[in-house]
């Protein structure tokens, strides 16, 4: 008996992906062009072009995602977390740590006053101090994702450009350290110092445990792979995916162990080599899932509810990162006007700090929707002025490769694969 077509053109309907799968593909292209057309034609960082299509697409209610973020939606923003903090562990130079403690110094100065300020400036508000406890938190956290991608698209190289790179990931090995700490104390409001500490330490050596892995594993696949070679990219995203996994099974921080295992790659496997170009590509996609989910994840929130509390934790942290820098920075080896620039390439806020908000929320829903309420406003606000000021920081600095009007020239002749082939 013949098939009519019209029932056969049903049945192969039922196989064609979801509707929320196709708004999301649109979505990614449009983000695409969108950032190629900001540095085109405005001289900034392609990050500006994604994060206002997720903007747009979250206020227009478009492929939302589910809040607390959960299923595909999580895994993709922690495997796109671990590849970057993977590259920035990578970056950090412990020997120039060594040579020069008081980076250190300057690093943990810088994540305590923001800490603080934050602190001081919410329980002013009269906010509870759970919600207060967590807000600073993530706080504390600047975006490397940000800033390494700000750092591809204007080519830029430099005291300010190391420095500012060094801090943000550091910062945020703490801001993740305290932030699953918090986790467990979250609905007990006389958990004291003592125990914050002890769990914290927990969770650093679970994750520094699992870090030590997957360095370990991947210190040995180099040894037998083509640096270069497809399948290394391959294995480097496989090991990754399973780091991510294994960590939160054992009540680890996945995106710190990722951090610690790049830090330690470095340290175990000595000699240069060239990442893949296929893992950059992976890397540029996931990067653009990354920036869109958090602004549309971000533009979704309620901005009438904490409009005030939101704009003081801006302004709140902003003050302490570059007020703490540039004190902090006097034995440093950095000119305080450079200090300052370096603190305003700190402002990004981005995918870590999305990331430890939705998990405040799945760990208490009374105290979640209340860090949510501040937390996603200043997220998008501090992702897209970030990567502004970013970007005139580095350029009044002169660590930009380009002036703007050149810049426009280079884009229009094309784009890189990745800011992380090329680096």
């Amino acid at each position: 008996m013949a098939i009519s077509p019209a029932l056969e053109w049903a049945d192969r309907l039922k196989d064609l992906p979801g509707p929320q799968t196709l708004q999301w593909a649109v979505l990614l292209a449009l983000a695409a062009l969108a950032g190629h057309g900001v540095q085109r034609f405005a001289g900034l960082p392609k990050i500006v072009g994604y994060a206002v299509v997720g903007a747009l697409a979250g206020w227009l209610g478009v492929a939302g995602a589910a809040w607390p973020l959960s299923g595909m939606g999580l895994l993709l923003l922690e495997l796109g977390i671990a590849v970057v903090l993977f590259e920035a562990g990578a970056r950090l130079p412990l020997r120039w740590l060594r040579h020069n403690p008081m980076v250190l110094v300057q690093s943990l100065a810088e994540s305590l006053l923001t800490f603080a300020v934050a602190w001081l400036s919410l329980r002013a508000l009269g906010l509870e101090v759970a919600v207060v406890r967590a807000l600073s938190v993530i706080a504390v956290a600047a975006s490397p994702a940000v800033l390494m991608r700000v750092m591809h698209d204007l080519r830029a190289s430099g005291p300010v450009t190391d420095r500012a790179l060094a801090l943000a990931t550091l910062n945020t090995l703490y801001a993740l350290t305290l932030g699953v700490a918090a986790l467990h104390a979250i609905d007990r409001g006389d958990a004291t110092l003592l125990a914050w500490v002890a769990s914290a330490l927990a969770v650093l050596g679970l994750s520094l445990l699992c870090g030590a892995a997957l360095a370990a594993l991947l210190a040995a696949a180099l040894r037998v792979l083509d640096p270069g070679s497809q399948d290394t990219a391959v294995v480097v995203l496989a090991l990754l995916a399973v780091c991510a996994g294994v960590t939160a099974l054992l009540g680890g921080s996945a995106p710190l162990a990722a951090l610690l295992g790049g830090l330690l790659l470095k340290q175990a496997y000595r000699r240069p080599w060239v990442r893949p170009r296929q893992l950059g590509t992976a890397a540029l996609m996931l990067n653009i899932i990354m920036f869109v989910l958090v602004a549309c994840t971000a533009a979704q929130a309620d901005w009438s509810a904490a409009a005030l509390a939101a704009l003081v934790l801006t302004l709140a942290r902003l003050a302490a990162k570059v007020l703490s820098l540039m004190g902090a920075g006097l034995g440093s080896g950095m000119a305080p006007i450079k200090s300052f620039w370096v603190g305003v390439t700190l402002t990004p806020m981005s995918s870590v700090a999305l990331l430890l908000t939705s998990q405040f929320v799945a760990a208490s829903h009374s105290i979640g929707t209340q860090v949510t309420a501040i937390a996603l406003p200043t997220i998008l606000v501090s992702e897209l002025l970030g990567a502004a000021l970013t970007t005139l920081a580095l350029y009044r600095t002169g660590e930009a490769g380009q002036p703007w009007r050149e810049l426009r020239t280079r884009a229009a002749g094309g784009d890189e694969a990745s800011q992380y082939g090329d680096s």
